[in-house]
């Protein structure tokens, strides 16, 4: 019967790519809540789109979903939708990058490399930023007064 399946949809379809929901990596959720590697290995909250920028850079093929939602999530907001499908095996179902035999593999590298992208080291640096804007609103209220 597997074979039957494999040979209606190869691993080469979008159908077949296997799906990684931000969820799966966010270590504010608990496992009952959808995480699916161990907690200090996991991420805070990360995003579909930082997912598929580490996929995509270490040469995976990558299709971002940005409306679909993972079924255990109760928040609707933006930052938790999307979903990344990534092609893990060939047509031949040998995998398509040697180190990530498993999605496992993918998920815990994904996990690893987010924290490292420019805009989660950014973001640290990046409060001097929100300092400006904080200023730059207070000398809107004072042109208000005048």
């Amino acid at each position: 019967m597997a074979a039957a399946a494999a040979g209606v949809a190869s691993p080469a379809d979008k159908e077949r790519f296997i799906c990684i929901y931000p969820a799966y990596l966010n270590n504010k959720k608990t496992i009952a809540e959808g995480r699916r590697i161990p907690i200090d290995k996991a991420v805070e909250n990360p995003t579909s789109t930082e997912i598929q920028d580490v996929c995509a850079a270490v040469g995976f093929n990558v299709l971002l979903e940005k409306n679909k939602m993972y079924p255990r999530e109760w928040n609707r907001d933006v930052q938790y939708r999307g979903r990344v499908r990534i092609q893990l095996k060939q047509d031949d179902g040998n995998p398509c990058l040697p180190q990530f035999p498993t999605r496992k593999s993918v998920m815990l590298y994904a996990a690893e490399t987010i924290p490292k992208l420019k805009t989660r080291t950014q973001k640290m640096g990046g409060s001097d930023q929100s300092l400006q804007q904080g200023e730059g609103g207070k000398k809107g209220k004072g042109k208000k007064k005048k």
